[in-house]
């Protein structure tokens, strides 16, 4: 099986290119992004050493989906998807927060609640809650974008003091993510799933405010299962949940959350293989209709860039 893990093309007006930890960003005229989603996985802020066949393409068809399904709800950067693994967009100035929306308290919020933390991002949490049990309502943790390690949890009344983003523009970006995050929990409920939380990014061009980046995908967002929600929390079980925590899992059982003089386990064909396959399943299960496997024979990148300088092309960009 054939995995992505590394592009290096120069599409006609290509001014630079940013190599994330899975996304390749090529700035096109300082106008349009074409953003490659690889098979590249990343965990604990590294990136995992073998590719997973279909990941890219998983990601970026959920992400497209969701765009167009809440277009109605605010711009977008979205213009087209010339491949199943691309997404072409207008160029946008991102905001360096990353709006993060919680509707249950689980996870990195847990473990704070656990040690005492009643406070998370300027939110006042209630007392006596449990873990997976559902907030009065939904949460907004903000936090600002770290160039290196971990992003870090920050305040709506920080950012605005700081002047990482304007008290206007901060409005709308919190509309915005409410509506989302509703619109994302209906159309999850309709799998019979719940969108326990996620984030979203967003950027300004022309003035205008816009939502950036994907949407609703497993590696931007926690899924559970609707079926046995309520039971397994009334007993306090784990939750059957869908998001890309079971390689954060096998890592961890593996010894391997990348501290000093953690080595990072061999990742095997078969084992990837397999991940592959969870992923297929997430996309089936979240967008409700059946994958259908872009083969590129012995050459990804080539259908890509062919793909990609065809659209750039017809639309004179």
């Amino acid at each position: 099986m054939k995995a992505l893990t590394r592009t290096d093309f120069n599409f006609e007006g290509q001014k630079s290119v940013y190599h994330g930890k899975v996304r390749d960003v090529y700035n096109i005229n300082d106008d349009v992004m074409v953003m490659v989603a690889t098979d590249r996985i990343s965990a604990f802020d590294v990136i995992l050493p073998k590719g997973i066949p279909f990941k890219g393409q998983v990601l970026n068809q959920i992400a497209a989906k969701f765009l167009d399904a809440t277009s109605d709800i605010c711009p977008n950067w979205k213009l087209a998807t010339p491949d199943p693994m691309v997404t072409v967009g207008l160029k946008c100035e991102g905001f360096r927060v990353e709006m993060i929306i919680r509707g249950i308290l689980t996870g990195s919020a847990w473990r704070d609640y656990q040690k005492g933390v009643r406070e998370i991002c300027g939110v006042k949490l209630p007392e006596g809650m449990r873990e997976n049990e559902r907030f009065p309502e939904p949460i907004i943790t903000p936090t600002t974008k770290a160039d290196e390690g971990h992003d870090l949890n920050i305040s709506k009344e920080e950012i605005i003091a700081q002047g990482i983003v304007s008290a206007e523009d901060y409005e709308v970006m919190e509309g915005y993510t409410r509506k989302l995050f509703q619109r994302g929990q209906e159309i999850a409920a309709k799998q019979g799933l719940i969108l326990v939380d996620t984030k979203y990014e967003f950027g300004k061009r022309d003035g205008k405010v816009y939502l950036i980046d994907e949407i609703h995908t497993p590696d931007s967002s926690r899924y559970f299962y609707a079926e046995g929600y309520e039971e397994k929390f009334e007993k306090g079980e784990p939750q059957r949940q869908l998001s890309k925590e079971f390689v954060r899992q096998w890592l961890i059982d593996h010894n391997f959350m990348n501290e000093p003089g953690q080595v990072m386990p061999e990742i095997t064909d078969e084992y990837a293989e397999s991940v592959s396959d969870r992923y297929i399943e997430l996309y089936e299960h979240i967008v409700g209709e059946r994958f259908e496997k872009e083969e590129a024979g012995e050459d990804i990148a080539a259908r890509i860039e062919q793909n990609v300088a065809s659209y750039l092309k017809a639309m004179k960009f």
